[in-house]
């Protein structure tokens, strides 16, 4: 039995790599040394912009952290600034979802926000399993080197602390199967039981 998971493939993995691009709903705190004044929190909006005291609208969507750090930094020397070091954080990475779906109270997209999810932090963002929810037919599907892997938990386990609470990382596809999908999760699954165990579905 494995002991741990491969993780996703590195673009899904973090908002800190440096190949992450910013995306329409992520917040960022902005800051700039010694400038107290000019710290600011902000949403990147529909159309890709951060608005920012003095310099107004910067284009944020599909730009990396330093890339835009260096912008910013640019039209703050241009006009205000003697050499300004900014400094942006990503807070909320909406670029990084993971979808819940089947057996519970709110299925839908969720952003991974700081660092990542676990399993249970992930059903919690969906409100919970509902009741009719087979809590040992948890299903997390994920991309690891190009390739479509599966596991599956036992969610009881989980809660009592004879299993590990898996990471969940953006791009995973979570599914809480119903209690009586017993012959569908056989054939999503055809090498059942495993748990904590990854391998590629076709």
């Amino acid at each position: 039995m494995a002991k741990e998971l491969p993780q996703p493939d590195p673009l899904m993995l973090s908002t800190v790599q440096p190949e992450y691009r910013l995306y329409p709903g992520d917040l960022l705190l902005v800051k700039v040394f010694q400038v107290d004044d000019l710290e600011r929190q902000v949403r990147v909006d529909n159309d890709g912009h951060i608005t920012l005291p003095l310099i107004g609208e910067v284009e944020a969507s599909g730009v990396g952290v330093a890339e835009l750090e260096k912008q910013v930094a640019e039209r703050y020397r241009s006009g205000y600034l003697q050499d300004p070091q900014v400094s942006i954080f990503v807070q909320e990475a909406n670029g990084r979802r993971v979808t819940v779906s089947g057996a519970v109270d709110e299925p839908g997209i969720y952003p991974v926000t700081g660092a990542n999810l676990t399993l249970q932090q992930a059903l919690a963002q969906a409100k919970g399993v509902s009741n009719v929810a087979s809590r040992r037919n948890v299903v997390v599907f994920r991309t690891v080197q190009g390739q479509k892997m599966v596991a599956r938990f036992d969610l009881t386990d989980i809660e009592k602390g004879q299993a590990p609470d898996p990471e969940i990382y953006g791009g995973d596809i979570v599914v809480v199967y119903r209690s009586d999908a017993r012959l569908l999760l056989r054939t999503v699954l055809e090498l059942t039981p495993f748990v904590m165990v990854w391998r590629a579905y076709r």
